[in-house]
């Protein structure tokens, strides 16, 4: 039997009924894989694949308003689903421009696939139009980056994408399409099966060397953090910290892996850690990091725990055996995936009448202090502090809560209480811009939860545009903007180096109220702290995307920093 395709205007092409386009096998090997969704912005480099996927119901085709906010979009749903988030640009600009949400993957852990389209393998390295070289632009940004050279091996490049992209420490993959290798012939064998997920587990003699450093530990903290978590593995981390009576520190925007409303939860290390933790941390005399890579933000610069020998006893456990020594000296390396590693702590004897409960005691109650809204002295008719409180109050425990980066994310990070897995998305890397996009695929995967972005004004207008989108697909996001005219985190710096010398640090702002309703978004704005419940309420209610204009006072910059005088917005 033999198929006739059409390939252009006026040309056809036989083949027996084994063949298929690239374009095919590209698309049927993504649904072999379970990944049913794709965000792009479409381009001309990959008409194959979109054609393709015109007849692949299974996978959803979101399409997007910029190459960042789509690959930013993919990035939050690998970190939702522990698959690789999907993202297809065209060659040059889109390429660059999706290449934020990848170095954001990078530094989160996170599986994601970015597929680029590219020239034709008969002109490559010739500067064609649009032409960048894939691989070596997004080899320092991704754990594996390749061109797929012929339409036979696309099954082979797919999946050994998506085994690197979740196994060990979990990341992104680029992936470069020649434009003629989708469209080539090939009889290749559909795929029928997922890549399996490789995960190493510890010795049991690696659990036994860490009870013997809890044994001999006094003030000891644990710091979670990493991907790769499941939802038991998140109970069997919870059951170890009870059964050792352990407090549970939270690295950098990982909050959501332990529920911080429980006794063992003492903080999080952030660009904001409090100094009662921060003393804490410094005068522990174990620290158990699991799945944490000890970063420059979670150790504040490497002076909590100092590099490469810290004061500190070390228990590194972490699923790729070149962050283990890479900064730190540790005293115990554990090469393993925080799931098996997490149950097997949970199954180790614990320690009986732990010494240092007192010292948990005390450092759950310092971070108790820390959360009360009331305490923060608050310039403006706006108090954020309070709306937040409000909202962590006021939404279920799976509520998923997103946000970029500025000082807005301080009060957020503060005063908001995670209770359970997968419920923050929050980029490590510090990307502004993230809240939106990552909101608008949280809301696609679970529509069944309130998904709420917090943005700066500045953050929120680096991808505003996605509103269209969000209302394109249907997802009611709802966006809460703390507005005050000005980049307030370099605005922070610079007052504190070169007071009263304001430069670059101002916005003049669009009506975000009526930008917003002109996508047909339901929007409104807040100038006071009494006005922001109902209007929440009726956010909740709209039954599509909302914003909320938070109008907020300039001097105050985060709960503990004000101006030293109230600044007007300048332009």
């Amino acid at each position: 039997m033999t198929d006739v395709l059409e390939r252009g205007a006026g040309s056809t092409m036989a083949a027996t009924s084994a063949q298929r386009l690239g374009g095919k096998i590209l698309v049927e090997t993504l649904a072999a894989e379970g990944l049913d969704r794709i965000f792009c912005v479409p381009g001309e480099s990959y008409l194959e694949v979109l054609d393709a996927l015109y007849d692949t119901p299974a996978i959803q085709l979101v399409v997007c308003r910029h190459e960042g906010a789509a690959a930013n979009m993919a990035e939050a749903d690998g970190k939702l689903t522990g698959r690789p988030g999907v993202a297809f640009v065209t060659r040059g600009p889109g390429a660059l421009h999706a290449s934020i949400g990848v170095h954001t993957a990078f530094h989160d852990s996170t599986p994601m696939i970015l597929f680029v389209g590219q020239v034709e393998r008969a002109i490559r390295t010739r500067e064609a139009f649009q032409e960048i070289d894939v691989a070596a632009v997004f080899a320092p940004l991704a754990k594996w980056t390749a061109e797929i050279d012929s339409a036979a091996r696309i099954p082979e490049f797919v999946h050994r994408a998506c085994r690197i992209a979740t196994s060990g420490r979990h990341g992104p993959v680029v992936l470069s399409l020649p434009e003629d290798v989708l469209s080539e012939l090939a009889p290749v064998a559909t795929a029928v099966a997922q890549s399996p997920v490789i995960q190493q587990a510890p010795l049991a003699a690696d659990i036994d060397r860490v009870r013997a450093a809890l044994s001999s530990a006094e003030r000891p903290v644990v710091i979670v953090g990493g991907s790769g978590w499941s939802p038991q593995s998140l109970l069997d981390l919870q059951r170890f910290a009870e059964r050792n009576a352990l407090p549970i520190v939270a690295s950098c925007r990982r909050q959501d892996l332990f529920d911080n409303r429980h006794a063992n939860y003492a903080g999080h290390l952030s660009l904001a850690t409090s100094k009662a933790l921060a003393a804490r941390i410094q005068n522990a005399d174990l620290v158990v990091a699991l799945g944490a890579r000890l970063s420059d933000v979670t150790t504040r610069g490497y002076s909590l725990i100092e590099a490469p020998r810290a004061r500190q006893k070390i228990v590194h456990i972490f699923p790729d055996p070149e962050e283990i020594g890479r900064v730190y000296e540790a005293d115990i390396g554990i090469v393993a995936s925080n799931v098996p590693a997490a149950a097997a702590l949970s199954r180790m004897a614990p320690i009986e009448a732990a010494p240092w409960s007192a010292w948990k005691d005390a450092m759950r109650r310092e971070y108790t202090q820390t959360i009360d809204a009331t305490a923060v002295s608050m310039s403006g008719a706006v108090d954020l502090a309070a709306v937040v409180t409000h909202v962590d109050e006021r939404l279920p425990a799976d509520a998923i809560v997103t946000n970029g980066a500025g000082n807005y994310t301080i009060w957020l990070h503060r005063f908001f209480r995670y209770r359970t897995g997968h419920t923050q998305l929050a980029p490590t890397s510090g990307a502004m811009g993230y809240g939106l996009p990552a909101a608008i695929a949280a809301k696609l995967r679970h529509p069944e939860r309130p998904v709420i972005c917090f943005a700066g004004d500045g953050c929120f207008l680096m991808y505003p545009q996605e509103l269209a989108t969000a209302m394109q697909h249907g997802a009611a996001v709802i966006v809460i903007v703390v507005n005050n005219s000005i980049y307030g985190t370099i605005r922070m710096h610079q007052e504190r180096r070169y007071p009263g010398r304001v430069s670059g640090t101002s916005m003049v702002n669009p009506d975000l109220v009526a930008f917003a309703r002109s996508f047909g978004v339901h929007a409104e704005a807040v100038e006071s702290t009494g006005d922001f419940a109902a209007a929440f309420e009726r956010a909740l209610a709209a039954g599509r995307p909302a914003l909320i204009d938070l109008r907020t006072d300039p001097s105050q910059l985060t709960p503990d920093f004000h101006l030293p005088m109230a600044k007007t917005r300048q332009p």
